[in-house]
């Protein structure tokens, strides 16, 4: 029998294998490889740090996820010997495929960068981009008499850009609310030249950090993290001080995948993958999306999303002897929670910035694109509903992989003269 393997079980993973499973033809085995007992809504990490505890409902036993006909394969994986074609687990077994689904996400390395994975000071650096950090960080917002809160993103791409954001947002709230604003000091330092990945959503959406009174470092590419002296500093020389540091560290994708010659050149361990079929570059039998692609996109879970229906559809095609299809378009949809019960969502692509207008629906929405609303932050909310019952089961939705232009306002400005 011919085997199909899937690497990884997270957002990905999970939906392409349970695409597949409705159309999965007969002489095939499809099996998916993750050593994780627990599948983990991601998005809700963001909540904890202000007061949520419901971090018992982000996680679901990872046998309930997958669809019937898939296989799980409960191993980590060493390497790939890409001319046998072969996955080495980290029991010893060899599994061979024919073809190959790279969907190992990235995670964060806090030891690339000297003195943040150090014990000192370590009291004081917290993360929310783990279940673990989230759940530390609220305890620490819990118990902070104020001071200079600094929260500073080591280096792109990181999984969803616009959580540092929306974590500092929600801050502004939190600190409102508890009537300890004023004594509390919200700085955001990035490598990036603004506070957004995109430039229309720096030029429209700046009044978020202004009227928030959130302080802004920009162009700071991190060196160093001094736990005793409670600073950060960059390869400039400048330096922020903080009395409590959120950091996010540096991103990087499964370490097999450079040990087995899939990585770019970068040492961050990104498949490089063809930007509208979404085949692993120079390897033929092997697909590759979500987090762990070098992709010129957010690392969102909605690209996961509309990625799994193109990779599962060039899968079959590629089982067949077929074409494959260039159905890919960057398509990114996202909320940004901006605090106070509101939150924005913004629509975009390979070819075009973010846009005006309403989504799903055109001209009637109920969502606002680049602009607050309750409705929003309603639909944020209700997203993990969506993904547990709806996107991870991978059933049909009426939203096309392909982003709509209908009832979208496109300005001139929001062009892109990035190649397709």
């Amino acid at each position: 029998m011919k085997n199909v393997v899937i690497l990884g079980a997270g957002t990905a993973g999970t939906m392409v294998a349970n695409h597949l499973g409705r159309r999965w033809p007969q002489g095939w085995s499809l099996q998916v490889v993750d050593p994780e007992t627990e599948h983990l809504y991601q998005p809700g990490l963001l909540f904890l740090p202000f007061g949520a505890r419901d971090e018992r409902k982000l996680r679901r036993p990872r046998a309930r996820t997958l669809g019937r006909g898939v296989a799980w394969v409960r191993q980590g994986v060493q390497r790939i010997d890409v001319q046998r074609r072969e996955v080495w687990l980290t029991d010893g077994a060899k599994l061979p495929y024919e073809f190959l689904v790279i969907a190992s996400g990235a995670k964060i390395n806090p030891d690339m960068t000297p003195g943040l994975a150090e014990p000192k000071g370590a009291q004081r650096i917290h993360n929310f981009y783990t279940l673990d950090g989230a759940v530390r960080l609220r305890e620490a917002l819990a118990d902070f008499p104020g001071g200079r809160l600094v929260l500073n993103i080591a280096e792109m791409p990181i999984k969803c850009p616009v959580a540092p954001l929306e974590f500092l947002f929600l801050a502004d709230a939190f600190f409102q609310r508890r009537g300890q604003r004023r004594q509390v000091e919200l700085i955001l330092v990035t490598p990036l030249e603004g506070a957004f990945t995109k430039r229309v959503c720096n030029t429209k959406l700046r009044y978020l950090l202004e009227g928030k009174g959130i302080k802004l470092q920009a162009d700071f590419a991190l060196a160093e993290v001094d736990g005793e002296k409670r600073e950060i500093r960059s390869y400039d020389g400048r330096s922020v001080a903080y009395d409590l540091l959120v950091t996010i560290p540096v991103h990087t994708g499964a370490s097999y995948i450079g040990h087995s010659g899939l990585g770019g050149e970068d040492d961050l361990n990104f498949v490089p993958t063809h930007r509208h079929n979404l085949q692993a570059i120079g390897q033929e039998r092997i697909f590759a999306l979500g987090d762990a692609t070098d992709l010129p996109v957010s690392k969102a879970g909605s690209v996961a999303h509309f990625q799994s229906s193109v990779v599962a559809e060039n899968l079959l095609r590629a089982m067949r002897g077929q074409e494959l299809r260039g159905d890919f378009d960057g398509h990114v949809n996202c909320f940004i929670e901006s605090g106070f019960g509101k939150a924005l969502l913004i629509d975009f692509n390979y070819e075009l910035e973010p846009v005006s207008g309403r989504f799903p629906v055109p001209g009637l929405g109920p969502f606002t694109l680049l602009g607050e609303s309750r409705i929003n932050h309603l639909g944020k909310l209700g997203f993990r509903w969506l993904y547990w019952n709806l996107l991870l089961p991978a059933r049909p939705l009426p939203i096309s992989n392909r982003m709509s232009l209908a009832g979208k306002r496109i300005e001139e400005a929001e062009m892109h003269a990035r190649p397709a």
